[in-house]
């Protein structure tokens, strides 16, 4: 049994934390609720401590007290920024001081307030000193805003403290992950690419390292920032992407993420093309092969995970041939002849093609997919027992 602090701020998502409260308990946990008197305009003292099977007032240091886990959820802007700067004017910032364990916390704020540079600055701060931070999600605010600034569902921080509280099962490990879509020169301004945000990417690099391993992540033309405390290198085009993975080759688990362009122009111009009213024909030709690359010189005890992206069943076919084609341990299939998920979403859906089988990962947000795509690496490893 692991003995948690759960902190609650003041905001309009205090309600469901009352919920993450009681799957904390359910989970075994001897949980200690601890609300700044913003929370108790919201929610009350007495729900949470009827939650958590605590009699009233049973210490009046609970600060002081040592936890295996501090979570906070939600965590407010005005919060956040006192974390950020060693503020502690309430009993939750103190213990916070005072607290020499890991951290865990779910932001929920207005969306302008959560893009704000002084938000963006603390969160920075936060996750250098190694906080854990689980969402904040997408949708609609209480207020009728759509936006990035939801918590996170009370089942989603509940697993992410389980997963805390467990002995990283891919410490030790070297994890080489890529990620992005590359984008080919025709001339110095055009290119040759596609819609990859390289979310799935730095989803699986995050969650690595969370696992305990030592990610390393190329990536390519990213439109979202690369996880900290990962080993980042920018990796534009196939032949960058493939001279850096090389350089990589000690790895002990290749997550092949990036959508690598297929094919690129024969001859690249050195300055811009004018328009003009004549027609322009480009002739195209194979990028490099990273996956069959890596998989040639793959030694005993390194897994190799290939992605691809194709339509429907026909695609799904083409893949299963890359566990023998590229020597790949795994393949995750995405379909994008949906619009919902895959290339440039929130969400994803893959199916997990292996040896021992397939298995589909239903629709889920990408950091969700990662976790299931990296159990499964663990099992493959023989990791998950």
């Amino acid at each position: 049994m692991a003995r948690v602090l759960l902190g609650v701020t003041g905001g309009i998502a205090a309600y469901k934390a009352a919920e993450l409260c009681r799957l904390l308990v359910k989970g075994e946990h001897d949980v200690v609720p601890v609300l700044t008197p913003g929370a108790e305009r919201f929610v009350t003292a007495e729900t949470f401590r009827a939650l958590a099977r605590r009699g009233p007032a049973e210490s009046a240091y609970p600060h002081l007290e040592r936890f295996d886990l501090i979570v906070i959820a939600p965590l407010t802007a005005n919060t956040m920024a006192k974390l950020a700067y060693g503020i502690a004017d309430n009993v939750l910032t103190e213990a916070v001081l005072a607290h020499r364990g890991p951290i865990l916390v779910a932001p929920a704020m207005n969306p302008r307030m959560w893009s704000h540079a002084a938000t963006r600055a603390n969160f920075r701060t936060l996750a250098a000193r190694g906080v854990e931070f689980v969402g904040p999600d997408e949708g609609e605010m209480a207020e009728g805003e759509w936006g990035v600034g939801r918590m996170a569902e009370p089942e989603e921080i509940a697993t992410r403290a389980a997963q805390m509280l467990a002995p990283g099962l891919l410490e030790g490990l070297r994890v080489l992950v890529t990620a992005g879509g590359t984008r080919e020169p025709v001339d110095s301004v055009r290119f040759v690419g596609n819609r990859s945000s390289g979310r799935m990417g730095v989803a699986l690099a995050e969650e690595a390292r969370r696992r305990g391993a030592e990610v390393t992540l190329l990536a390519a033309n990213l439109v979202v920032p690369p996880p900290l405390r990962v080993q980042t290198i920018e990796t534009p085009t196939a032949d960058a992407m493939l001279d850096a993975a090389l350089a990589q080759e000690e790895f002990d688990i290749a997550l092949l993420a990036a959508a690598v362009a297929d094919y690129r122009p024969a001859e690249a111009l050195a300055s811009k093309r004018p328009k003009d009213a004549a027609a322009w024909t480009l002739e195209l030709e194979p990028t490099a092969d990273i996956a069959g690359a890596l998989g040639e010189r793959k030694r005993p005890g390194q897994l190799l995970v290939a992605f691809g992206a194709e339509h429907g069943e026909e695609g799904l076919e083409r893949k299963r041939r890359m566990l023998e084609d590229k020597q790949a341990d795994l393949v995750v299939y995405n379909d994008i002849s949906r619009a919902d998920v895959g290339f440039d979403a929130l969400d994803n859906e893959v199916v997990l093609v292996s040896a021992r089988g397939e298995r589909r990962i239903p629709k889920a947000r990408k950091r969700e997919i990662a976790a299931a795509i990296l159990d499964e690496v663990e099992s493959l490893l023989g990791r998950d027992q």
